[in-house]
């Protein structure tokens, strides 16, 4: 029987924009960030803040060096948004409709900007924070590594005291996926953007009737 859901956030949660997040970024005058940038594994410096070696003002100062001027905090927060097509505020409906049967975590490489935002009340029409729907939220730049790592799965599984083999595991990532699958998790890889709710219905009464 599945007892918990994990959500990655952005792709799952959140409908991405990788083209607009890169017109903001060379708009800044950030050289190479398309070679940086991608949807599922960050490499340079967006790694860094990503897995937590780098704080957002490291992070500001570095790229402020490769822009060759000073950016600001609000500027990069900007460019990072351009990422979020879309938060869909039907599919944090249907989470709270899940969570009177499951625990329900989320699982997130992620940054302290898109966090940032997800913790304020303007995260939702509704002005609730993402934190309210679900039971834990695990971000990999405050848990030191990023998925597919191993690593970062045995530490929400230790956390949370969750059975792979009970768990229901949705990413939009392959190699996390992948990792989930490994580890014994039941799984589900959606597109981005992808409407998932009747697909997780059918898994759910598939596995708990």
């Amino acid at each position: 029987m599945i007892k918990t859901i994990v959500f990655d956030l952005g792709g799952v949660l959140i409908h991405l924009d990788k083209d607009e997040a890169l017109r903001r970024f060379e708009a800044l005058g950030v050289p190479n960030v398309a070679e940086m940038l991608d949807p599922y594994l960050q490499s340079g410096y967006f790694l860094m803040v990503e897995d937590g070696r780098m704080s957002k003002e490291e992070f500001r100062q570095a790229l402020s060096s490769l822009a060759g001027k000073e950016l600001t905090h609000a500027e990069l927060s900007h460019a990072y948004m351009g990422f979020l097509l879309e938060v869909c505020d039907y599919k944090f409906d249907y989470i709270d409709t899940l969570r009177d049967r499951f625990q329900v975590h989320i699982l997130s490489n992620t940054n302290p900007y898109v966090m940032e935002f997800g913790e304020s009340d303007r995260f939702l029409p509704n002005g609730r924070k993402l934190s309210s729907y679900c039971d834990r939220k695990f971000a990999s730049c405050e848990m030191g590594m990023v998925k597919p790592h191993r690593g970062i799965f045995e530490l929400m599984i230790k956390e949370t005291g969750l059975v792979p083999e009970e768990t229901l595991f949705l990413d939009d990532g392959p190699a996390n996926v992948q990792m989930a699958s490994e580890m014994g998790f039941i799984t589900y890889c959606p597109k981005n953007g992808e409407d998932w709710r009747a697909e997780v219905d059918a898994i759910i009464k598939q596995h708990n009737g």
